[in-house]
C-alpha cells in the first residue's frame, strides 16, 4: 500500500500543479479583460440561446439557455464520433485481412485505398462525401431504396423505426410530394462526417491490424495448424489475441484523432459543438469562454477515451501474457 502511494504522489502533485497553474492563468485572463471592459465569466451560458440547432438528442429550441445548446452540440458529436468507431474498426480490420490476402486481386485493391485515402486531407474527403450525397443523389420525390424500408435522398437517409404510440409498430418512411415523412432519419449533413471520418480512420487502421498480425511469431500460426485448425479459428483463438497486444495501443490514437477531427464536421454544417461554439461566439461576443468549454470538452473526451482504451489493453496485455 505505501509502495503504490509512493508511485503515485509525484503524478498526483504534478496534475494539482497543473490544475493550479491553469487556474491562475484563467484568473489573470479574466482579469485582464475585465479591467478593459470586456464581459467575462461563464454567466452567459444561462442566457437564452437565441438560435435553432437543425437535429439533435435533446428536445431544444432557441428559448432555452446556451449551457443546453453546449450540452447538444456535445451530443451531436459522440452521436456521429461513436458510430464512426465502430465502422471504422470493422472496415480497418476488413481491410487490413485483404492486405495480407495471398490472391493479388484483393490485397492490391485495399492496397491502393490505403494509399490514396490516407493521402487525401481528410476536410477534402468530407467535401467530398457532402457534395456527392447532395449533388449526385435524386430528390425527396425520387428517392432510391438502398434496403428495404429504407430510402435515400438528397434529403438524407431514412430507415424505419420502432414506434409505441397510438399502437406500436414499424414506422416506415413514405415519399410524400417533395419530402419524405415517417422513419428515422439521417441528414446529409450526419451521413457525409460518419462516412468520411469512418474511411479516413479506418485506413490507418488497416495498417495498425495488419502490422499487429505480422508481429504474431509464425510458429505459434505453423503450431495451431499442425493441430487441425483450420484458418478462421486460427485468427480467432490465436492471431488476434496475441495481435491485440500490438494494435490496442495504436489504435487508442486514431480514435482519439477520429474524435478530434469530428471538429471538421463544422464546414458541411452538421451542428457538432464546434458549430456550436461558434455560433454561441457570435451571439455573445464571449471568445476566451466558448473557446475553454470547447477545450474542456475535447479534453474530457479525449482522457475518458483514452482511460477506457488503456483498461482494455491491460485486460489483453494479461490473458496475451498467460
Amino acid at each position: 500500500m505505501r509502495h503504490a502511494l509512493l508511485r503515485w504522489l509525484p503524478q498526483i502533485a504534478l496534475v494539482a500543479l497543473l490544475a493550479l497553474l491553469l487556474g491562475w492563468l484563467g484568473n489573470n485572463v479574466l482579469e485582464n479583460m475585465r479591467e478593459r471592459g470586456i464581459r467575462a465569466g461563464f454567466d452567459f451560458l444561462l442566457d437564452p440561446a437565441g438560435f435553432e440547432i437543425g437535429e439533435g438528442l435533446l428536445d431544444y429550441d432557441a428559448s432555452q439557455p446556451l449551457w443546453r445548446a453546449f450540452i447538444t452540440g456535445t451530443l451531436n458529436t459522440l452521436r456521429v464520433a461513436l458510430p464512426a468507431m465502430v465502422l471504422a474498426t470493422l472496415l480497418g480490420i476488413l481491410i487490413g485481412l485483404g492486405r495480407l490476402a495471398e490472391h493479388p486481386v484483393p490485397r492490391k485493391l485495399c492496397g491502393t485505398l490505403i494509399e490514396t485515402l490516407r493521402n487525401i486531407p481528410l476536410l477534402l474527403q468530407l467535401l467530398m462525401c457532402y457534395f456527392a450525397l447532395t449533388g449526385l443523389l435524386p430528390e425527396a420525390s425520387a428517392a432510391i431504396s438502398p434496403l428495404p424500408g429504407a430510402l435515400l435522398s438528397k434529403s438524407g437517409l431514412f430507415l424505419p423505426a420502432w414506434g409505441c404510440t397510438p399502437d406500436c409498430a414499424w414506422d416506415l418512411p413514405v415519399a410524400e410530394g417533395f419530402g419524405i415523412s415517417g422513419g428515422w432519419s439521417l441528414s446529409p449533413e450526419f451521413l457525409a462526417v460518419l462516412i468520411a471520418l469512418s474511411l479516413y480512420s479506418a485506413v490507418f487502421i488497416a495498417e495498425i491490424v495488419r502490422g499487429g498480425i505480422l508481429s504474431v511469431a509464425r510458429g505459434q500460426i505453423d503450431s495451431a495448424q499442425a493441430i487441425g485448425l483450420s484458418r478462421l479459428q486460427v485468427l480467432h483463438y490465436i492471431v488476434f489475441p496475441l495481435a491485440l497486444r500490438a494494435i490496442v495501443p495504436a489504435l487508442t490514437n486514431q480514435y482519439l484523432n477520429l474524435i478530434k477531427n469530428s471538429s471538421l464536421a463544422v464546414a458541411v454544417g452538421y451542428p457538432e459543438l464546434v458549430s456550436v461554439a461558434n455560433t454561441s461566439l457570435n451571439q455573445s461576443g464571449r471568445a476566451f469562454e466558448c473557446i475553454v468549454i470547447v477545450m474542456a470538452v475535447y479534453l474530457s473526451l479525449s482522457l475518458i477515451t483514452a482511460l477506457l482504451m488503456n483498461q482494455y489493453n491491460a485486460r489483453v496485455a494479461l490473458r496475451g501474457s498467460r
